[in-house]
């Protein structure tokens, strides 16, 4: 009888373990977050998507990412390798302007193997919840030790934080 007990409880949580399985391993990604970044302290703004491994990739692998630009005119586009070890991956865009804050910005990410075979396309969008009026105008500080930008803190005790205004309607 107990025999029987642990044979039951044994298939019970083998069934029970099918439940922790990886849902498609057609998708070696998928996309686990995205946000804006505002950095005021320079005076950027970026997009950060990140993806969780989902299935294996083939040696080499790459991302090639496509961002909706804010400012207008072309779309920014990144590439980067995935290294075989990397659980998650964090794309990252070029600094962007213009951001209007409950505005969706398309994003298309492609992986591809060694010879640009597309493995997988994510399409998303990105919305933000602030926009680049609280931005400063100019960075901040320069330089890698934080350093007060002296267009923006003058040495006659002056100080400029003045709006970007090269953005229409923001």
């Amino acid at each position: 009888m107990k025999a029987i007990s642990i044979g039951a409880a044994l298939v019970i949580g083998l069934f029970g373990m099918t439940g922790c399985q990886r849902e498609n391993l057609d998708e070696p990604l998928k996309l686990s977050g995205k946000v804006f970044i505002f950095n005021y302290r320079v005076a950027e703004a970026t997009y950060v998507v990140t993806l969780a491994r989902n299935g294996p990739l083939p040696e080499p692998s790459f991302v090639e990412t496509t961002f909706e630009n804010p400012a207008g005119g072309s779309p920014l586009v990144t590439r980067s390798k995935i290294f075989s070890f990397w659980d998650k991956v964090s794309l990252e865009s070029p600094p962007v302007h213009c951001v209007v804050k409950d505005r969706p910005y398309a994003i298309s990410i492609r992986i591809l193997d060694g010879r640009d075979k597309v493995l997988q396309t994510i399409e998303t969008t990105l919305t933000s919840s602030l926009d680049q009026t609280i931005m400063p105008g100019k960075a901040l500080v320069v330089g890698p030790v934080y350093t007060p930008n002296p267009e923006v803190y003058r040495t006659d005790g002056a100080v400029d934080y003045a709006k970007d205004k090269t953005c229409p309607g923001v």
